[in-house]
């Protein structure tokens, strides 16, 4: 289909919105947002202050809406900029915490495969046979030569002093306690679902996990939430997929995200995961104190459809355990 939607100045994506039922209370401002960030990364913002309307109902009778184009009564321009704000803020110390948490896994990996083999990383023998044979959709290579792929790409790419000072010494073969700082932490996630599962339980319970495959899953949650850090997108109300969690009574904050239906595919329990591995790796961290303290400033809106933290998937009561 041809695209028909015509480019727009700074000031009619401003009277466009104005048109839609959107107040906008400083126009110098809004224009100096609007020419800074963007109109469609502050629409992530303003989207929740839509009017839905129903248009259909699914195979269980359930409602199914649609977005127009017209914004709730009262909905301000400030309330999308307040919630970008506070969102840039939460990636922020997100940020902080996943580069604690992935340094000390890069740490924790290499040790322990690099005490059998420097080389650990390029035998296929290191690894679990089923989790590294795995094939998936069309793509003839298995789990492991696909791993393989990814991190001689990074090694190449890598512009690391250390790592062309290592060539130079001893070759092109990098040991993995040297290959495992070119690594994002993507492929550490990748690389640990490879490992044998006494490997895998050795990590988890260093962290505080009993059960590797609750702990692998854990890995692949916040590599989702690292990558959405990394490239500035939209994640107060995000939705997610579902990560594991242990067995009742294991981990007892985990035990307040049970029978809490959806709690579980919304943003907060991967901030609730991120802090118990920050505290894991560094005890004595005021990291989940501080984060919280932002948490409590989530904004108010002028708009009639009002928002909350509770959009976020807290459960209720969390905040006594949350600086416990």
């Amino acid at each position: 289909m041809a695209y028909d939607r015509p480019w727009k100045s700074f000031e009619e994506q401003l009277e466009l919105l104005e048109a839609r039922g959107m107040v906008v209370a400083d126009e110098a401002a809004a224009l100096e947002y609007l020419e800074r960030v963007g109109y469609y990364r502050l629409s992530a913002y303003w989207y929740p202050f839509r009017v839905f309307e129903t248009v259909g109902h699914d195979r269980h009778g359930r409602p199914i809406s649609k977005a127009t184009d017209r914004f709730v009564p009262d909905t301000q321009f400030v309330d999308a900029v307040r919630l970008y704000l506070f969102d840039k803020e939460l990636r922020l110390r997100l940020t902080d915490a996943l580069e604690r948490i992935e340094i000390a896994l890069r740490v924790d990996i290499a040790y322990l495969l690099g005490e059998r083999d420097a080389f650990a990383h390029l035998h296929r023998a290191s690894f679990h046979p089923s989790f590294a044979r795995r094939k998936f959709g069309r793509d003839p290579r298995d789990s492991f030569e696909k791993w393989q792929a990814r991190c001689e790409g990074m090694e190449k790419r890598s512009k690391e002093d250390f790592v062309n000072h290592y060539r130079q010494k001893h070759g092109p073969r990098l040991p993995i306690w040297v290959a495992v700082e070119t690594w994002d932490f993507g492929t550490i996630s990748q690389l640990f679902a490879m490992m044998k599962v006494p490997d895998q339980q050795r990590i988890a319970e260093k962290y505080g996990v009993s059960d590797w495959e609750v702990f692998q899953r854990w890995l692949r949650s916040l590599n989702f939430l690292r990558n959405v850090c990394a490239h500035h997108s939209r994640l107060w109300n995000r939705n997610i997929a579902r990560p594991k969690l242990p067995e009742p009574g294991v981990l007892h904050w985990c035990d307040a995200f049970r029978g809490e239906g959806e709690l579980t595919t919304r943003t907060f329990v991967l901030l609730a995961i991120v802090r118990h591995m920050t505290r894991e790796v560094c005890p004595d961290t005021g990291w989940h104190r501080r984060l919280q303290v932002h948490l409590t400033t989530f904004p108010s809106q002028h708009a009639q459809r009002q928002l909350s933290l509770e959009d976020m998937g807290t459960p209720s009561g969390w905040e006594r355990w949350w600086s416990a």
